[in-house]
């Protein structure tokens, strides 16, 4: 399975996210015209430079919704600490935790825990606040 998640930078609030069972660009892109309806755009939209990513439809939601495109270096996972540690969090919090036995059991625990993550989880890079606080002060 495939995760996508957008987060706010500031707050580390997971914007949106979600699975697939393919590294096709239409689940990322969905996510992303979902994070966009619900929260509004961005100014920067910052990415690796994965094929989902990359492809032109993708990159048309950002060009289509005046949001510029910032992309890490290739191999440099350290350009995007943020969505980096995430991840980390996601699976020593979750996933190695749980024998999630199918797709849809995957999506119900992560939908669980992305609902601890952001309005349970302190985060000591930003000051042990939770996300779901700063987020609604930066909208």
């Amino acid at each position: 399975m495939y995760l996508v998640a957008i987060i706010d930078l500031y707050s580390r609030f997971v914007v949106n996210w979600g699975i697939s069972n393919s590294l096709e660009a239409d689940f990322c892109i969905e996510v992303l015209k979902e994070a966009i309806n619900k929260h509004g755009k961005p100014d920067i939209f910052n990415t690796d430079q994965g094929v989902q990513f990359t492809c032109q439809e993708f990159i048309e939601v950002l060009q289509n919704n005046e949001i510029k495109i910032s992309m890490d270096g290739k191999g440099r996972a350290i350009d995007n600490i943020f969505i980096e540690r995430l991840w980390r969090s996601i699976k020593y919090e979750n996933v190695y935790l749980h024998a999630y036995t199918d797709g849809l059991a995957l999506y119900q625990g992560l939908k669980k825990y992305f609902e601890f993550y952001n309005y349970q989880r302190v985060h000591q890079g930003i000051e042990y606040k939770i996300p779901g606080q700063l987020f609604c002060l930066a909208a």
